[in-house]
């Protein structure tokens, strides 16, 4: 066999024959290789032979007399281990990372989302908080435009906001289906009726309390057929308000159950009175690679 240097990089075929190789010399033969790999004594032969090509000599002796190293093989095996030795460290030192994970997240986060039934930003959160000890989180509570902004400025790592524009700049995660119903308060005229005694006419005239926040048109147009005579930055004025007695206006149900549930609110009309609010988790496109965002990122999408 004509000798030439090894030329090129190591590849992944490279270290597959290394690691046949290694077997067939641990195993003493390809007889015995062939049980311990599981492949054929042929397909064994055959990566032997393109692996002393690659490397330009012969690497061991095989026939009749039985298998025997030759000299650069032997020194080939003992500088395999130490190649394969080194890439399974790397492997181990990589993994490590992520159970030493350190820094900090950065979240915005729109008002009043604790209360949904799936929580997959808390799951995602403990998650984080497992396999990294000592991130420190920050969650920031602000209206949707300011946690855009954030997010493409670099101040927030990741936001959680309504879909209600696309924005160039962000990447979408879905996460949420908010739903969305009218409601009133305990002490409004209407509590305790039944929604036959009710129509949309009536429902229309009734003082109501409207956001004074960003909706989609769709949205904005339900809230358009009320009668504004109040409005709110966030849900939880919505609610102050309704819960006065003298309003009317849209909760998101999970937000709304606690009251529902302790006789202070109730649904009017809900079979035509509701709309469902998309949520996505929005990161900037292009960011610089950070491995608590990352992580943070995996645990969210497995929820």
């Amino acid at each position: 066999m004509k000798k030439t240097g090894f030329k090129g990089q190591v590849s992944d075929v490279d270290l597959r024959m290394l690691r046949i190789f290694r077997k067939v010399v641990e195993c003493g033969g390809f007889s015995a290789a062939e049980v311990e790999l599981n492949i054929s004594r042929a397909a064994i032969s055959i990566t032997m032979a393109d692996l002393e090509t690659r490397l330009g000599f012969r690497l061991c002796q095989r026939g009749r007399s039985g298998f025997s190293l030759t000299d650069e093989g032997s020194q080939v095996y003992d500088y395999s281990l130490q190649l394969l030795s080194s890439l399974e460290d790397f492997r181990t030192q990589v993994n490590a990372l992520h159970a030493q994970l350190k820094g900090e997240l950065n979240i915005g986060i729109t008002d009043n989302l604790v209360t949904m039934p799936h929580m997959r930003i808390t799951h995602a959160l403990a998650l984080l908080k497992e396999q990294g000890p000592d991130v420190m989180i920050n969650i920031r509570m602000a209206p949707p435009n300011e946690i855009e902004l954030g997010v493409l400025d670099g101040r927030l790592h990741i936001g959680v906001v309504p879909n209600l524009r696309p924005l160039a700049g962000l990447e979408y995660i879905p996460l949420y289906q908010e739903q969305s119903q009218l409601y009133c308060g305990h002490n409004h005229p209407w509590f305790g009726q039944d929604d036959t005694t009710l129509d949309s006419a009536a429902i229309a005239e009734q003082d109501a309390v409207v956001p004074a926040y960003a909706q989609t048109p769709e949205i904005k147009a339900l809230h358009q057929q009320l009668k504004a005579s109040a409005s709110a930055t966030d849900r939880e004025g919505i609610a102050f308000l309704i819960l006065t007695g003298r309003y009317i206006g849209y909760l998101p149900i999970h937000f709304a159950a606690s009251w529902v549930r302790d006789g202070k609110m109730q649904p009017l009309l809900p079979e035509r009175h509701h709309y469902v609010t998309p949520f996505s988790a929005i990161t900037r496109k292009g960011a610089r690679a950070n491995l608590v965002l990352e992580t943070y990122l995996e645990e969210l999408k497995k929820n």
